[in-house]
């Protein structure tokens, strides 16, 4: 029952916002890291450049 009443107060747009994960290089050590952002919709694709 408390799914209903979370998903019935959910009203508006839904999610403005995506989670962008990125696997950056070290240049101090070579060994590839993930660097995790949270970005609004319109500007994931510059997130990724």
């Amino acid at each position: 029952m408390a799914k209903k009443t979370v998903a019935s107060l959910q009203k508006g747009e839904g999610r403005t916002y995506s989670k962008v994960i990125k696997c950056v290089k070290s240049a101090k050590t070579g060994a590839y890291t993930f660097q995790e952002s949270m970005v609004p919709n319109e500007a994931v694709k510059d997130a990724l450049k």
